[in-house]
């Protein structure tokens, strides 16, 4: 680049940068300014407000007095707010302020506008000059899509063709441009490698300027109602799907918030990997949550769900223990999606007969009886849903729980705890009563002044009154409070046995096929029928039942629909099955959904197909509302590491490594665990000397990672971590983990514990090794004591080096 481009750029950059200094300062008076108010507002609220309901007229004055004084405060809040987030916006454009830049010729007109593009848009003083685009404006996907030479752009208004006639890119630090080039097809090499090379951090970072055209194809895609995004290890898939977000809030900012996206991590840790991705893009955070934290809040304190990663831990572990067959085949059956129509099927068949209903009790004696509502509830319109006839007998329910209440104060129990009760319960009832006295209207006070007066009786007849009212008060009071518990179970449907519904599903062969019409049959079928109902026994569920059980829940009490959402994003989502996604699909019956997932990584026994004709995901929403983007180059490891991963994989030739050179990975077999770990932490020491502050050692289980973690200690490891499944947070150092908790994260350095067949054999097993080796960004190493796994010793010796001691 020629010295005076150089110069002219600076230039351009330095008054850019002092427009935007003089805007932060002319805003900062204003932002402090309203704030003030809206403070002042708060704290004076019901100053401003004369509260008088004395009569009807008043109370309405009342409540628009406070209505209009609610708004004011509003208005000056979004004020607010909206001052904020304009001059935050400037504040994060000003050490660096746009990072590319396009000459477009739009077709028709005679000169090229130069477009500046950065994490926000700025505007000259007079309103009409954009000084910098934001990235996710129309004009700007130019940067992303094209080369210089023809090129267009979608607008509200229609496409706009014309000519790039330059494709720029920077790197400013601190006002000052570190490097400039211009750029040809791609985002270019050298600004990328300049990124991967960094170390990785304890959080991702938000990195738009090096957003290439496939990743921007699943920012923009703003027309399907499922888009799958099938992508190698290190693609950028979490990244496009972050960066989607931010484009969705910009775009629709008029009409979807940010508590309107949610997002299924695989794990808690991952919420805090990425949660300063949006914030850096001057968005709120979208609501994040695992599927897993979803059953436990549905399934209630009452019933225990296993984790995900207990029963992936239970497939690793427990080969060759009893009934271990039978529980992989319940879990494929599970949550495939025969179960599904199985369990809708079963629906139509408890519409009929077979629902299963709890005794109402009451001071040890059945109220109302499970047969009455199992009678009942057939006795209604049987061409009504099984779950509005079960609502119609929530409400019968009810009648009749206050029916039996009235009838209950006449009770010899009641008599005996009004003998007992103390003062204190005394005085809430004549609190209680005198409050009722107080709000008596005006013609009820005046009646009964007349009844006292017709009968010539003196005032105190009146006290005699509320003496019997007061008594008749707390009786009343004694049996509510008794049959408050009654009535709050039966809002929650604790009257119907779901339990018992779930569990009849798994008896003999000949019993499930009539109440599900279904032929195929796991050959395990009488050891999984044991194994599921010995859980319920316990009042906890296998991982693979908690869905299908929240399916059948909803069958009979009906669906809870959330039609806030509209957008979902599910990473990982290879590891979800057919049944989550049916499942998915009906909670948020509103929402455009984006899965993120690489088969690849597909490590747990549930896995879903991404893509194809007989993918789940395809027939979710149909071929013509389904988008399919597949991300095939690998951008986190090095060429090497990229090289050697994907040969591992059947179809691994697929996978396309960037140019990014690096060392190859390192083999070393030890003879015994003690020179292992001794080896592992001199490795350990010799990178953090390198300068790689993150840095993984990676077993295959939970337990092989507590063995390694404790063994590593005693070596003389210091600042190790363990990661489990309750580490809320990710953090640089040095950490053992299990391979499936490692999932979607990046280290420097990965060392896998133990490589040999041992660890990594069966054909399951490929994936996990290669999910684990597919986390290194600049160094890989295995280890093993013994031979190593199929899965290494099929691999081209050219592809790694071997330790030699």
């Amino acid at each position: 680049m020629e010295a005076k481009e150089w110069r002219t750029e600076q230039e351009r950059l330095d008054q850019v940068r002092e427009k935007l200094k003089a805007r932060i300062d002319e805003l900062e008076p204003a932002v402090t300014g309203l704030r003030d108010q809206a403070a002042e507002m708060r704290k004076r609220f019901w100053e401003e407000v004369s509260i008088n309901t004395s009569t009807t007229e008043e109370f309405e004055e009342t409540f628009y007095s406070v209505q209009q004084q609610s708004a004011m405060l509003a208005e000056r809040e979004r004020g607010h707010n909206r001052l904020v987030h304009q001059w935050n916006g400037m504040k994060r454009l000003l050490p660096s302020p746009y990072f590319g830049r396009v000459d477009f010729q739009e077709d028709g007109l005679n000169a090229s506008e130069q477009i500046y593009i950065g994490v926000s848009s700025f505007v000259d003083n007079d309103g009409l000059n954009f000084l910098i685009y934001d990235w996710r404006s129309p004009i700007a996907s130019l940067y992303y899509d094209y080369p210089p030479g023809r090129a267009s752009y979608d607008t509200p208004a229609g496409r706009i063709e014309g000519t790039m006639t330059l494709k720029r890119q920077f790197q400013i630090q601190n006002g000052q441009i570190r490097t400039m080039f211009d750029a040809s097809e791609t985002i270019g090499d050298e600004l990328l490698q300049q990124v991967l090379g960094k170390d990785a951090d304890s959080q991702m970072k938000s990195i738009v300027a090096t957003i290439q055209k496939e990743q921007n194809a699943i920012i923009r895609n703003d027309k399907s109602r499922m888009l799958i995004v099938q992508g190698a290890a290190g693609s950028g898939k979490t990244s496009a799907a972050l960066q989607r977000v931010a484009y969705l809030l910009y775009k629709h900012r008029q009409t979807i918030r940010a508590d309107q996206i949610v997002l299924f991590s695989p794990n808690s840790m991952f919420g805090s990997y990425i949660s300063t991705v949006l914030p850096e893009l001057g968005e709120e955070n979208m609501q994040q949550t695992t599927f897993q934290e979803y059953l436990d809040y549905w399934l209630g304190p009452s019933l225990r769900p296993e984790d995900p990663f207990d029963q992936i831990e239970y497939v690793l572990t427990a080969q060759g223990t009893p009934g271990y067959e039978a529980r992989l085949q319940g879990i494929a059956y599970k949550t495939s999606d025969t179960f599904l129509k199985a369990l809708q099927n079963y629906g139509k068949w408890l519409g009929r007969e077979g629902m299963r209903f709890k005794d109402i009790w009451f001071r040890n004696r059945v109220l109302i009886t499970a047969e009455r509502m199992s009678a009942k509830m057939y006795d209604f319109d049987s061409s009504m849903p099984l779950f509005s006839r079960v609502a119609l007998l929530q409400e019968w329910l009810l009648n009749e729980l206050a029916s039996l209440e009235r009838e209950e104060r006449e009770a010899s129990w009641v008599q005996e705890e009004l003998n007992y009760l103390d003062n204190d319960q005394y005085a809430e009832v004549f609190d209680k009563l005198h409050k009722e006295r107080e709000l008596l209207d005006l013609s009820e006070q005046y009646a009964m002044a007349r009844e006292v007066m017709n009968n010539k009786r003196r005032g105190d007849e009146s006290d005699v009154y509320f003496a019997q009212r007061e008594e008749e008060l707390i009786l009343r009071s004694i049996v509510k409070k008794s049959f408050k518990p009654l009535r709050k179970s039966v809002k929650k449907f604790s009257f119907v046995d779901v339990n018992g519904i779930y569990g009849q599903l798994f008896g003999d062969e000949a019993s499930y096929r009539e109440k599900t019409n279904e032929n195929v049959i796991p050959p395990h079928w009488a050891e999984i029928c044991r194994q599921t109902k010995d859980m319920l026994s316990r009042n906890e569920l296998f991982h693979e039942d908690a869905t299908p059980y929240l399916f059948v829940k909803e069958l009979v009490e009906g669906v809870r629909t959330n039609t806030e959402i509209r957008h979902v994003f599910v990473d990982e989502g290879q590891d979800y099955s057919a049944f989550q996604y049916e499942y998915i699909k009906k909670l948020f019956p509103r929402a455009r959904m984006t899965v993120l997932g690489d088969f690849g990584q597909a490590i747990f026994t549930q896995a879903t197909k991404l893509q194809g004709a007989d993918s789940p995901l395809v027939r979710l929403y149909g071929e013509a509302e389904t988008s399919l983007i597949r991300l095939v180059r690998s951008y986190r490891s090095t060429r090497e590491i990229v090289e050697f991963t994907k040969s591992m994989l059947p179809d691994g030739e697929e996978i396309v490594p960037f140019e990014r050179g690096g060392q190859k990975p390192l083999l070393t077999r030890l003879d015994g665990g003690e020179k292992r770990d001794a080896q592992i932490l001199a490795d350990i020491a010799a990178l953090r000397a390198e300068g790689f502050d993150s840095i993984a050692v990676i077993t295959k289980t939970a337990a092989e990672s507590q063995e390694a973690y404790e063994s590593l200690r005693i070596q003389g490891g210091v600042g190790l971590q363990r990661i489990t499944k309750e580490t809320l947070a990710f953090e640089k150092g040095v950490m053992v983990v299990p391979v499936y908790l490692a999932k979607g994260l990046e280290f420097d350095a990965v060392l896998i514990y133990e490589a040999s067949p041992q660890a990594y054999s069966r054909e399951n097993e490929r994936k996990l090794l290669y999910t684990a080796c597919t986390r290194a960004m600049h160094r890989l190493r295995l280890y093993t004591t013994g031979d190593w796994s199929p899965f290494v010793q099929a691999l081209p010796a050219n592809l790694y080096e071997k330790a030699i001691y």
